[in-house]
């Protein structure tokens, strides 16, 4: 085929779709956060002058960029412009440490580096000083280091927004895995993976009209998936500077929100603050959750609270966000066997439960969830042997044991490396978890393996009360024990006031275990 007709059959990839979104909603609120209020028209015209001071500085097609920023406007407008402009596309955590970041800005290879001067002025000066493959500082304002980059976008003029010229498999992010078995890898996002995610987003997931959708997660990380569906659905985004369940159940009455998306700590959270009997929430139509299993029992106690609004995505970042969903019309509140399940496979994807010689297991049976398809990364940055491995037999493997029920939900019981083995047995923690959360004095639990002279690992639970419930360990040692067995039941339980979170909220077991194991002969996997 001639040159002529390279584009014929391109995609929209995401910046295309933000363009679009942007235009349809030019005279409409867009984005709210605290006194600031953006309709799409505006929020174009500065990603438009953005996108241009970028370009003056020689910063575009294939620049790789970082954020490190708290949640403010500009972020989606910094977002937007490095989108549109063809930038690779990163993220610094707000809570990372220093060596976190240093460590991702020069596996990465991060040429500009675009940070907030209110909060990380400080952090940026370390991460120029340490970082030779930083070109380029920008700050979201006056700033001691670098240039201020709203003050140069303020000297052009709003043009046309056109996307970058990219093709489908041209790398368009790199999100660093969590950490929690090791240094991140960095994830290699494509321009059709990310528009595959959007086209999935619109088809299969249950959006209210007009969303006013509420983030309180980092913009720069999960809480941005959000912006174009919200926008191409005709809605709004209310954005707060965090998570704090107060201020949630807040704006929720106040801007009459409609949509949100939470991790299952956050929710348990809200459901146990003393705010919630008080406040209006009724206008929430759809909760997302995701990132961790939610315990079936608490997942109950919400259906109760908040009514049958609850959307379940199954992902991850090697394969982001939606492998699977459940339903809100699937979370049956009487049927505890669905409410553990991540629901069933999207239709876009070919998702596979396999065993360890690549064979589709029979239903009912365990295997590991295995994925191909569009949505899938290029894989892992500078890795080529554990890219290799992920994407052994021709399947992104996610390291997720599951097993399929008749009707095609998906129940995961836990992740490979998580699972415990001993005295021989291999114990797999979420199936005592959900035991041991079922009982009313229990606010979160996790369960571990520790070091045990006899048994080589022991099962410890870690378990966190309710406000002002009190329970006696061997009355949850009893209830794992009757309901799953001896092997299940822990040899030990730790009352702790928190579980250890990664950054994201996602609870950190690698931290959790390390607590036990420091001190002895094997290393925390």
């Amino acid at each position: 085929m001639t040159d002529e007709f390279a584009d014929l059959h391109r995609p929209a990839f995401a910046a295309d779709l933000l363009i679009t979104a942007l235009e349809r909603n030019a005279d409409k609120p867009a984005l709210y956060l605290g006194d600031v209020v953006l309709t799409g028209g505006e929020m174009r015209d500065q990603i438009s002058c953005f996108a241009q001071a970028l370009a003056s500085l020689g910063i575009g097609k294939g620049t790789s960029t970082a954020m490190l920023s708290k949640n403010r406007p500009e972020v989606l407008i910094s977002m937007g412009a490095t989108m549109i402009s063809g930038c690779r596309a990163s993220a610094l955590n707000p809570m990372g440490s220093l060596d976190d970041h240093l460590y991702i800005v020069g596996d990465a290879g991060i040429q500009t580096l675009i940070f907030d001067p209110t909060a990380f002025e400080g952090r940026a000066a370390e991460l120029v000083a340490q970082s030779p493959s930083i070109e380029n500082v920008l700050s979201l304002g006056p700033s001691e280091v670098g240039t201020d980059i709203l003050a140069l976008a303020e000297t052009f003029t709003p043009q046309r927004l056109r996307a970058a010229d990219v093709a489908a498999d041209d790398n368009s992010s790199m999100v660093y895995t969590g950490g929690t078995t090791g240094k991140p890898k960095g994830v290699v996002g494509s321009y059709q993976s990310g528009a595959t995610l959007n086209q999935i987003q619109m088809a299969e997931w249950q959006w209210p009209d007009e969303p006013r959708f509420l983030i309180c997660t980092p913009l720069s990380h999960a809480g941005a998936a959000f912006f174009i569906p919200t926008l191409l659905r005709g809605g709004a985004l209310i954005v707060l500077p965090a998570f704090e369940p107060g201020a949630v159940l807040e704006a929720i009455e106040k801007h009459k929100i409609s949509a949100t998306m939470l991790v299952p700590t956050m929710i348990y959270l809200l459901m146990d603050h003393p705010d919630l009997p008080k406040r209006d929430v009724s206008s929430l139509q759809t909760l997302f959750y995701g990132a961790s299993a939610m315990s079936p029992a608490r997942l109950k106690e919400g259906i109760e609270k908040f009514g049958q609004i609850f959307f379940q995505f199954y992902g991850q970042t090697e394969c982001g966000m939606t492998i699977a969903v459940l339903r809100k019309e699937e979370h049956l509140p009487d049927d505890p066997g669905r409410l553990a399940t991540c629901g069933r496979p999207v239709p876009w994807l070919n998702v596979a439960l396999l065993d360890d010689d690549l064979n589709e297991v029979p239903q009912g049976e365990l295997g590991e969830i295995c994925v191909r398809g569009p949505l899938v990364m290029k894989g892992y940055w500078n890795k080529p042997d554990e890219t290799a491995e992920a994407f052994r037999g021709g399947w992104l493997h996610t390291g997720d044991v599951a097993r399929k029920d008749k009707g095609g939900f998906m129940t995961i019981v836990d992740r490979k490396k998580d699972m415990i083995v001993t005295g021989g047995f291999n114990v797999f923690p979420r199936e005592i978890e959900d035991v041991i959360s079922a009982h009313p004095a229990v606010g979160s639990v996790a369960v571990v393996g520790v070091p045990d002279e006899k048994w080589g690992e022991a099962v410890k639970a870690c378990v966190v009360l309710r406000a002002g419930q009190t329970v006696e360990a061997a009355e949850l040692v009893e209830r794992v024990r009757a309901a799953k067995g001896s092997v299940h039941a822990p040899k030990s339980i730790d009352f702790v006031d928190t579980l250890p979170l990664t950054p994201l909220g996602k609870l950190d077991k690698k931290a959790l275990r390390s607590r036990y194991w420091e001190s002895a002969d094997r290393a925390v996997g």
